[in-house]
């Protein structure tokens, strides 16, 4: 174990714990079930004391958007009680504490993007867990960078990207909503740029806790990224498909999503001096990697 302790990521499997594990940093560890499970205080408190990490970096909880308004208890249970727990023994132990949240804490029904301090009015089960568990976070833990992103893909787990190029091996149309607007954010970037702050959280005398937004910076709809991704595909010789632009209130989901998922990354940038790439770049390679895994 390295002497001054880990940075400790509580998740394995999801794109951005994979992400962060493919970084490159021999100081960073991440830790899922059972080990880093968010349902079980008594191994989370284990982990903690045994590795004695500088600094955790949440990047678990229940990230199933419609299955989540069905299995509401569980959606709690990782996304407010996990992370309530981590804030209490980071709080106890001195450890700063970076929690992932999400655009879905807000209704979408602003016409700008949202800044960090503005209103939360969840829409969805998910959003209403994930809002529960940043009050529990700044509630617990006086040293906590509460970060929240969106639209996030890349050439790991499960994500928009993916699925893209999976229905487009399964047909030649693709209805896909075009009255979602978001930033999309490449996940290895966004990696790149918590383990930044993470260096400077951790640095002697930081002290600008709180809400932070991190997101790409090119406005953009559903329906115009999956052209995007098919765009991409065509010139490697991968699946692609026509795209039916439709509207959300003709594609009915499980969850009620917000159509402005436009999160303002200006603190961050202030205060982190943090500027994400170019998610085309990030997009590039994704679909690259995902395209020769399936030949």
């Amino acid at each position: 174990m390295l002497e001054a302790g880990p940075v400790l990521v509580i998740g394995r499997n999801g794109q951005l714990a994979q992400s962060l594990n493919a970084a490159g940093r021999d100081d960073v560890m991440c830790a899922g079930r059972p080990e880093g499970d968010l349902a079980d205080p008594g191994k989370l408190a284990d982990l903690v004391a045994r590795l004695r990490p500088r600094i955790i970096l949440n990047a678990g909880g229940f990230t199933k958007v419609d299955p989540a308004e069905t299995q509401n208890e569980e959606a709690f249970a990782l996304n407010r009680d996990g992370p309530a727990t981590l804030a209490r023994l980071c709080a106890s132990a001195n450890i700063p504490l970076i929690h992932i949240s999400t655009d879905c804490v807000f209704d979408g029904r602003k016409p700008g993007p949202y800044v960090a301090d503005d209103a939360t009015a969840p829409l969805n089960v998910y959003g209403r867990s994930k809002r529960a568990g940043e009050e529990a976070v700044a509630a617990f833990c006086r040293k906590h960078v509460i970060v929240r992103v969106s639209w996030v893909f890349s050439e790991y787990a499960d994500n928009f990207v993916r699925t893209m190029l999976k229905l487009a091996g399964q047909r030649d149309e693709i209805s896909v909503v075009c009255d979602q607007i978001g930033y999309p954010t490449y996940c290895p970037d966004l990696a790149a740029a918590l383990l930044q702050i993470a260096d400077q959280v951790l640095k002697p005398g930081f002290d600008s806790w709180g809400m932070y937004h991190l997101a790409g910076r090119e406005e953009m709809d559903r329906a115009s990224m999956a052209q995007a991704i098919f765009s991409e595909s065509r010139t490697i010789g991968g699946p692609s498909a026509r795209v039916k632009p439709v509207l959300t209130s003709d594609y009915p989901t499980p969850a009620e999503r917000p159509l402005n998922a436009r999160l303002d990354s200006g603190k961050a940038e202030d205060v982190f001096g943090l500027t994400l790439p170019d998610w085309r770049t990030g997009l590039q390679n994704s679909v690259r990697i995902i395209v020769a895994e399936s030949h």
